[in-house]
C-alpha cells in the first residue's frame, strides 16, 4: 500500500504576491497566508486601507509584509513591484492575480473605452505581474492562481466582465502548458457572489432586502459565497498538497445558478 503523505500548507519563508490585496478575496486571502506564515507582497491602488491591512497583518501573525499602492494595468509600475518584493522578501513562491473590476452591461451601452478598461484590468492586469514573477516562481518552483469568476462560464449581464474572465479560465489552461515544462503551476479560482461587507451584496441586503432575499435562492444553501472559502482553495492551489493540479478552473460558487440577481 502506498504510504500517504500529509500535504504541506506551510508557507513559512514561501512569499507570495497578492493584488488587490486591501478589501474583500484579496483581503482574505493574505489574512489566511498570513496565519500560515507566508512573507507577504501586497497591492493594490488605494494606499490608505492597504497600508492598514499590512500594518494589521504583521501586528497579529508577526509576518513581514512589503505593500505598495500600485496600478496592475501599469506594466512598469507592475514589474518594479515584484523586482521589489523579491529583493525585501526573496523569490516569489506564488503570485495572486486577484485585482479586477468591469464597465458596462449589455453590448449597446459598452463602448470600445470600456471594454479596454475592463480587458486592461481584468486579463493584462493579471498577466502582466505573472509575466514579471515568472523567473522567480521558476527558481522557487512555485505558483499562480488567476482570479476568474462564475461569470466567465454562466451568462449574466455584464458582457465585458464575463469575456474578460472567461479569457482567464483560458489563459490559465495556456500557462500550465508554457510554464508547466519549466516548473511553474497556474490554476484559476472562479468565486461565485461573495457576501463582502460594505461591497454590492451587501448593500443590497440592507437596502433592498426583498432582492436579496430572491437573490439567496440562486444558492442552493441559501447563502452567499464566504471569500474566507475562496481564500482556502487559492491557498490550497499555491501549497504543495495541489501540485498535481495545473491548468485547472476551481469553482467555489456554493452550486450558485445564475451569477447575478438581474438575470438571465
Amino acid at each position: 500500500m502506498m504510504e500517504y503523505v500529509t500535504p504541506d500548507y506551510d508557507f513559512f519563508d514561501r512569499p507570495v504576491l497578492i493584488t488587490g490585496a486591501s478589501h474583500g478575496l484579496g483581503l482574505a486571502t493574505a489574512t489566511l497566508l498570513a496565519s500560515v506564515r507566508a512573507p507577504l507582497a501586497l497591492c493594490a491602488r488605494n494606499a490608505a486601507p492597504l497600508n492598514e491591512v499590512a500594518d494589521e497583518l504583521r501586528k497579529d501573525y508577526g509576518v513581514t509584509v512589503f505593500s505598495r499602492a500600485v496600478d496592475v494595468t501599469d506594466e512598469l509600475a507592475a514589474a518594479e513591484f515584484v523586482a521589489d518584493a523579491a529583493k525585501r522578501l526573496g523569490d516569489l513562491a506564488g503570485v495572486v492575480a486577484n485585482a479586477g473590476g468591469g464597465r458596462g452591461t449589455h453590448l449597446e451601452d459598452t463602448s470600445p473605452e470600456d471594454w479596454q478598461y475592463t480587458w486592461s484590468v481584468n486579463v493584462v492586469g493579471a498577466m502582466t505581474p505573472l509575466r514579471a514573477a515568472t523567473p522567480q516562481l521558476e527558481r522557487t518552483g512555485g505558483a499562480a492562481v488567476l482570479v476568474s469568476s462564475i461569470s466567465g462560464a454562466k451568462p449574466a449581464p455584464g458582457l465585458a466582465y464575463g469575456a474578460t474572465k472567461a479569457a482567464l479560465d483560458h489563459a490559465a489552461a495556456i500557462l500550465a502548458r508554457d510554464l508547466g515544462a519549466r516548473g511553474v503551476r497556474v490554476n484559476a479560482v472562479a468565486p461565485g457572489s461573495m457576501l463582502v461587507p460594505g461591497r454590492r451584496w451587501d448593500r443590497m441586503r440592507t437596502d433592498s432586502p426583498e432582492e436579496y432575499e430572491a437573490f439567496r435562492r440562486e444558492f442552493p444553501g441559501g447563502e452567499l459565497v464566504d471569500p474566507d472559502d475562496v481564500a482556502a482553495v487559492v491557498a490550497f492551489l499555491l501549497s504543495d498538497g495541489a501540485r498535481a493540479v495545473n491548468g485547472a478552473v476551481v469553482p467555489v460558487d456554493a452550486g450558485q445558478n445564475a451569477p447575478t440577481a438581474f438575470g438571465y
